[in-house]
């Protein structure tokens, strides 16, 4: 594939971020597009390397290897390298109902799978996809197609992220009529609330939906089901119902003082913060304003980065990243982290850059353990203690020991605790009857998709638990499949 000495002839060039100290002024995208001419040449670095296995995601170690929508990479890295671009749109879309999200927010576990990857800088997969993406969009050639025939089958999808917009594109493909219903004002789920605009903007998103919607697909917003919509009327009005309402219970920290004023969880920040903005530019001050601040992040992953950009625009004073884990290398582990895991290496994200621009140091504490939070006479948090701590595995079991003489004490106007999701909410689960795992998500196995409630699907993170977009595409596709089949009898979707 590509150009057959293009990975030896040129190097990686990623699509760049503007300057970090011009775009903390704005919410628009934070990075720049590389030239056509340039990104041709990031697909002739593409190998012909006989067992791709940056396309076959899978799991090892509890890490994503490879692309879960099994991507077709190669293909569409030769065509954008010939010059093909619509044809290469083409490609993209056989197994992928939205790269423009995975181009932009994806972790690319592709590009850590990457065959050139084992002894070179991997293919710049994200960077070509999105440019493959944005030019169908210029181009025109992203438009409506609707089924020719209907079945007159009737689905309702809950929850309107990305498991369940690729559960409806797929089921509306197949002739079925689709309602998504989304308890929020706007279409996307974590996806336009979860993911601050300059990242991920809510123009890429609606674009998309709007095609859906030309598509045939009907969008309920405002609208709980359990509440707004019940259970009866569910069962009265549609044929299947799929679950796709994600994992939005929180995990909290359970040290003194977590009910201090000013401690929140870090998507309640976002969520605001993203409403706001929308609604107003920021205008209506409905939203967790970081303004004047010294601002604690607790947890090292994408949310707690996207926390940190969301602060540095707000104007906060300060700004701290605890991450639990100890600073990584550069390079990863070739014994306890070999290819083709997701390499587990150090890394510089815009958050990251964008507070060490600002500030002139990196954001981050490493090995940081939070004991307690302190408050004022108010009830509002003034101070967050904390211990350093040495994570190790006895017989695969995390243990994390605390280091005596490494307490601290940091000033904090704002805590924002980023440290990941419990399980799906449990009420409409509840009221449907459908059965749950220990983990609290929906019981239903991977492939089938069918609960224990006649005609009700579960799908991505409702029901495997907090993972990537790239899973909640490649669950929502799947369990559109056996939903159809469950429908009809038979299926002729992929």
């Amino acid at each position: 594939m590509g150009k057959i000495t293009g990975f030896m002839k040129y190097e990686r060039v990623a699509r760049p971020g503007r300057d970090p100290k011009e775009r903390v002024k704005d919410w628009k995208d934070y990075t720049a597009p590389l030239s056509e001419d340039a990104i041709q040449v990031q697909g002739a670095r593409c190998m012909d390397c006989g067992v791709p296995t940056c396309h076959s995601g899978t799991v090892i170690n509890g890490q994503t290897s490879g692309c879960p929508v099994y991507h077709l990479i190669p293909e569409w890295n030769q065509l954008v390298y010939e010059g093909k671009w619509k044809e290469a749109l083409d490609r993209a879309h056989v197994m992928n109902n939205f790269p423009e999200f995975t181009g932009i927010a994806c972790p690319a576990p592709c590009e850590g799978a990457c065959v050139l990857g084992i002894n070179e800088e991997p293919v710049a997969i994200r960077t070509v996809e999105r440019a493959v993406i944005e030019k169908g969009f210029e181009e025109g050639w992203v438009v409506p197609n609707p089924p020719e025939t209907r079945t007159g089958k009737r689905i309702a999808v809950v929850g309107s992220g990305p498991a369940g917009l690729a559960a409806a594109a797929q089921l509306n493909k197949a002739g079925h009529l689709v309602t998504v219903f989304e308890r929020d004002a706007r279409v996307g789920g974590l996806l336009t609330y979860g993911i601050p605009e300059m990242k991920l903007s809510y123009d890429v998103v609606k674009r998309r939906v709007d095609v859906l919607e030309q598509e045939g697909i009907m969008f309920v917003t405002n609208t709980e089901v359990g509440k707004d919509v019940t259970v009866d009327e569910l069962n009265n009005e549609f044929d299947a119902v799929i679950l796709c309402g994600g994992a939005d219970v929180h995990r909290d920290i359970e040290v003194e003082g977590s009910n201090l004023k000013g401690v929140h969880h870090a998507m309640d920040f976002l969520h605001s913060n993203v409403e706001s903005l929308l609604d107003s530019n920021l205008e209506d001050g409905n939203y967790i304003s970081a303004e004047g601040k010294d601002v604690i992040v607790i947890g090292g992953g994408d949310t707690g980065t996207d926390c940190l950009s969301t602060s540095i625009r707000h104007g906060c004073k300060s700004l701290t990243q605890f991450d639990i884990y100890e600073k990584r290398n550069l390079l990863r582990d070739e014994e306890t982290n070999p290819w083709p895991q997701y390499p587990i290496i150090h890394r510089v994200e815009y958050g990251h850059a964008e507070a060490q621009a600002v500030q002139g140091d990196d954001p981050r504490a490493y090995a940081v353990s939070t004991t307690k939070f302190v408050g004022d006479e108010n009830g509002h948090i003034k101070e967050v203690h904390t211990i350093n701590v040495k994570t190790r595995y006895e017989k695969g079991k995390k243990i994390r020991e605390e280091i005596p003489g490494t307490e601290k004490v940091w000033p904090a106007d704002l805590v924002l605790i980023a440290i990941g999701f419990k399980g799906p909410d449990q009420s409409l689960i509840e009221k449907l009857g459908v059965e749950t795992t220990q983990r609290s998500t929906v019981k239903a196995e991977y492939g089938d998709f069918q609960t224990n409630v006649e005609g009700v699907f579960a799908a991505g993170d409702m029901r495997r638990g907090q993972s990537l977009i790239v899973w909640a595409i490649n669950e929502g596709r799947a369990v559109a499949r056996e939903c159809d089949r469950y429908l009809m009898g038979e299926t002729l979707l992929p």
